[in-house]
């Protein structure tokens, strides 16, 4: 018997696929989501989806760049003045992208971009860094390391709070403490890891733009 391949449906297209897929995302969680869910959501069989991608890896980075595309297209944002405010507003603005989903951080680490628009950004940054001194690799080592400390701050944070308002079980602080009595200081310090995650975030972030510029002396 010859294997034949999925027919295309002609009522299904790449970007609907994308879209439910980031809809079920906020439902499920990235374990939950599978391609069966998703066709089952858009009423058509499970095949129909590999005309659009081959795996579900294919279509993650796909959910990544539309989640990538959404966040860049919010107009009105004041124009970079400098490489520290650069770092600031680009990791602010991908936190909150991030936290638009459940498990936005884990869709967004180890995906690929697909296209080139990701590359706007990335060279008015570069561009940022090297007119301010820095060479091309330690602005790319720089710019790595605070996009980094965002993807892993948030994967964190959602594990605590998988959406705004939302606690997953097991994360009471007082209760936490009360459990590690017998060691005051990590007991205190559940408090300040699994509350106030603007604050933790932000105080996160001004330590590493303030390590960039001490590190490589540009002020």
């Amino acid at each position: 018997m010859v294997n034949q391949r999925p027919q295309r449906s002609p009522k299904l297209d790449k970007r609907q696929v994308v879209e439910t897929a980031l809809r079920l995302l906020n439902e499920t969680g990235l374990d939950g989501l599978t391609l069966r869910a998703i066709a089952k959501e858009l009423d058509v069989q499970a095949p129909a989806l590999y005309w659009h991608f081959k795996n579900k890896q294919e279509l993650l980075d796909e959910m990544a760049t539309e989640m990538y595309r959404r966040m860049v297209e919010h107009p009105g944002r004041a124009p970079d003045t400098g490489w520290r405010e650069r770092l600031l507003t680009a990791n602010r603005a991908l936190r909150a992208a991030l936290l638009s989903y459940r498990d936005g951080a884990k869709v967004f680490s180890g995906s690929r971009f697909t296209g080139t628009l990701h590359a706007v950004e990335m060279e008015r940054t570069l561009t940022l860094f090297t007119e301010a001194g820095f060479t091309l690799a330690q602005a790319v080592r720089a710019a790595s390391t605070a996009y980094l400390y965002t993807i892993g701050f948030v994967t964190e944070e959602q594990g605590v709070q998988p959406l705004p308002g939302e606690r997953r079980e097991g994360y009471d602080t007082t209760e936490r403490a009360r459990r590690m009595a017998d060691f005051p200081l990590s007991a205190r310090a559940g408090a300040l890891i699994f509350e106030d995650y603007d604050r933790n975030f932000e105080e996160g972030l001004a330590m590493i733009v303030t390590g960039i510029g001490a590190r490589f002396g540009i002020g």
